[in-house]
């Protein structure tokens, strides 16, 4: 989704209403942050799904800048 707010955007009367039923169920969500060396390069990412999107996308960007 869009900056993390799939929330909104699937409400009823929404371009999003309904994607659930899509794609077999399955729906991405950005819960994931990329970890990056000096060079800029993504070396691993960070995921994390358990709870809100923005609790989540909030943990894993601790995540990635602990690293």
């Amino acid at each position: 989704m869009i900056n993390g707010d799939g929330g909104n955007l699937s409400q009823r009367r929404t371009s999003l209403y309904t994607i659930e039923y899509s794609n077999g169920g399955l729906i991405t969500c950005p819960r994931g942050i990329p970890s990056k060396d000096p060079q800029v390069q993504i070396i691993d990412v960070i995921g994390v799904s358990e709870s809100l999107v923005e609790n989540d996308h909030m943990v894993a960007s601790a995540g990635a800048s602990a690293l």
